[in-house]
């Protein structure tokens, strides 16, 4: 079984992400370490882009915060090498084609593969175009994790056939942000996964209260935050490690108080 299957099989999962290098990558350690202690299932980091397609105001300021910082991909691996010696649950790169691509696309996933990388998330690439990745992504054992979002539609289920490691579902159009509610018919989104895959799904994109969460999880396999850790992170700076711990803790409390008929795959 993968470190990803691992992250669903004891029940539904908490999915916190954040940008790596922001304020710094000694502090990104230190949230990591805190957020796996604290309950997280799976961890998504953030490779800081220039133009992160899909993000909202608040993760796109981070992106920037740390890329002036200097923060690179080789710095990033070096720290989840670091990381890899204490933290077992499985982690997944978040980040743009581009970033694989100038990095080199086979060293970049085989350094992945290296390091402790389960997954990578490109939520720019469309479905249609992740044949390269894929192929390569396949050789180094890492899951190349596919999106699907409310206009999906019709390729829902093609999409679903041949995901792998976990289904990122994107509960609302737009980009990444905290929401006051969510109000995509989601349940529909995880039947038509469901009725093609056997692969668990997690909903993202505007998450912040342990009740959404919860929500969320209870509908699906898991619920993914992003947007609402890294306010944290911009409010407390380089004191953030106890104060996103704790974050994740309610969040996992919420989803791990679901009734056990909802904790069933």
């Amino acid at each position: 079984m993968s470190r990803i299957a691992e992250a669903f099989a004891n029940g539904k999962a908490f999915i916190p992400f954040i940008t790596c290098g922001d304020p710094d990558l000694e502090t990104t350690k230190e949230i990591v370490e805190s957020m796996a202690a604290n309950g997280a299932d799976l961890i998504e980091l953030g490779i800081p882009f220039s133009d992160p397609t899909a993000e909202g105001p608040v993760i796109q300021e981070a992106n920037l915060r740390a890329l002036t910082k200097g923060v690179t991909t080789d710095k990033i691996f070096e720290m989840v090498k670091q990381l890899r010696q204490d933290v077992t649950i499985p982690m997944v790169f978040m980040t743009y084609a581009n970033v694989v691509f100038s990095y080199g696309a086979e060293k970049f996933i085989s350094t992945c593969s290296k390091i402790g990388i389960d997954g990578l998330i490109l939520p720019d690439l469309p479905f249609e175009e992740k044949g390269e990745f894929d192929e390569i992504c396949e050789k180094y054992n890492v899951d190349l994790i596919s999106l699907i979002a409310p206009t999906s539609a019709n390729r829902i289920a093609m999409i679903a056939k041949e995901a792998k490691g976990f289904i990122y579902i994107v509960s609302s159009l737009g980009v990444t942000g905290v929401r006051s509610e969510i109000n995509t018919d989601i349940s529909s989104l995880v039947k038509l996964v469901r009725e093609n895959s056997s692969v668990p799904c997690a909903v993202g994109f505007g998450i912040s209260t342990p009740e959404q969460a919860a929500k969320m999880a209870g509908i699906s396999d898991g619920a993914i935050v992003g947007s609402a850790i890294i306010k944290l992170v911009a409010q407390h700076g380089k004191n953030s490690a106890a104060p996103v711990g704790e974050y994740v803790k309610s969040m996992k409390d919420a989803i791990m108080a679901l009734p056990a008929t909802q904790n069933l795959h």
